[in-house]
């Protein structure tokens, strides 16, 4: 069979998305799991290497609807061996319960709201939202620690080396978001007013480069915990934490999200107070390079977690055979996109789309790790036709389309 001779068709629903900081006419709300949107319009093989992969978050009907994406990391079906077992309880609930909004104007005295315009009464909101973020995270990433990494060490529920890959840097992000924590309240006056922050911001902002290890070990750490929720003693001990009032009913991985959550969400949060801020007001210029700063250090973050998630499956891919290799996986930086696909023939396949080349496996189990054997020789981009399908359009026999549910992702097809 010559690849050319039977192309694929990947429909994709096109969209002008990027790494989703939310656009500034979005009011600026907490979200504990946010998805992250990026995706580009893909109408040629030379368009597939900018092309961003799909992701966890809501669940995705069909591929050629809108892929949503957690910087890097996908929430994907695995292979039966790896299904919940019998004696799992119930999940519970999908609502999680937020906390109750704080807003500044009910925080300090009236008498004073009274004596401010509305454009700085505003603007004091977005600042204090910015605070109390803050200090919501920080108590986020202490329960982390708290309620699940030592109760699970001191338990043996996991190993100190398992803990360690899940967790990853979390503990290190703690001390700077209690620093900006605590400039912001520093320069708030008796009143509850802050006059400017920009300078704090423009100092503060740059040390968050330190998250570049925390994101890009997250496909890892995502991996290895979805495996340890087989051991009933790991699934019991999380579901109890589901179940208790502490979690919000959000489970471990959500905290563990939280980082990447504030992370892309600094960039809503400045431009809003940027939006009531005067012209004449000397934060502005600071806030203006604040804002530069954040969008720099979340692109090279996210660029460093994509290459990151690339490695991670390519290091799990297995060959049957030496002649099944190809410098072009070897030399691919970027993973596209990933899911399951059917053949004709009903056999579950997992499918990578790498810069230049189109890669078939088998999820099996190797040395208790979830791995992709090839399941026939990779094809290069450039014998792929690609086409864009309209929602609903579904073309036989050479076409791979999307059919994702709310419990998997799988992408259904045959080719001749």
């Amino acid at each position: 069979m010559v690849a050319k001779d039977y192309p694929f068709y990947l429909t994709v629903k096109r969209a002008n998305c990027s790494l989703e900081i939310p656009p500034a006419s979005c009011p600026a709300k907490d979200a504990e799991e946010p998805s992250n949107k990026r995706v580009k319009p893909l109408s040629r093989v030379t368009s597939l290497a900018n092309l961003i992969p799909p992701v966890k978050a809501t669940p995705l009907k069909r591929f050629s609807q809108t892929l949503q994406r957690s910087i890097s990391f996908r929430s994907e079906s695995r292979p039966d061996i790896l299904a919940p077992r019998p004696w799992s309880r119930n999940a519970a609930p999908s609502s999680t319960k937020r906390r109750d909004s704080k807003l500044w104007s009910e925080t300090f005295d009236v008498c004073v709201n009274q004596m401010l315009t509305s454009k700085e009464i505003k603007r004091q909101e977005a600042i204090f939202e910015l605070s109390q973020g803050e200090e919501d995270l920080i108590e986020d990433l202490k329960l982390a620690k708290k309620a699940y990494h030592d109760p699970m060490l001191k338990l043996s529920i996991m190993t100190e080396q398992e803990l360690n890959q899940i967790f990853g840097t979390l503990d290190s992000l703690i001390p700077l978001h209690e620093e900006l924590l605590s400039q912001l309240r520093d320069v708030r006056k008796p009143d509850g007013s802050t006059e400017h922050v920009g300078p704090i911001l423009v100092g503060w902002l740059p040390c968050l480069s330190s998250y570049d290890s925390y994101c890009s070990n997250q496909v890892a750490a995502k991996a290895l915990l979805d495996h340890k929720k087989q051991d009933h003693r790991v699934q019991d001990f999380l579901q109890r934490c589901l179940e208790s009032p502490f979690s919000r009913k959000l489970d471990l991985w959500n905290f563990l999200d939280i980082p990447r959550s504030r992370l892309v969400k600094y960039p809503l949060l400045l431009r809003e107070i940027l939006r009531h801020t005067p012209n004449d007001n000397p934060d502005q210029q600071h806030l203006e390079e604040a804002i530069n700063i954040i969008q720099g250090i979340v692109a090279e973050i996210n660029t460093k977690t994509g290459e990151s998630e690339c490695r991670y499956y390519k290091e799990r891919l297995l060959y049957l055979e030496e002649g099944q290799k190809d410098s072009l996986i070897d030399s691919s930086r970027v993973l596209c996109c990933h899911g399951e696909l059917k053949n004709n023939r009903g056999v579950k396949l997992h499918v990578f789309l790498f810069q230049e080349v189109l890669v078939i496996t088998r999820a099996i189990t190797h040395n208790e790790q979830l791995c992709y054997q090839l399941y026939r020789q990779p094809i290069p981009v450039k014998d792929l036709l690609l086409e864009d399908l309209q929602d609903g359009e579904v073309r036989l026999g050479g076409s791979l389309r999307g059919a994702f549910s709310n419990n998997e992702r799988s992408m259904d097809g045959s080719w001749g």
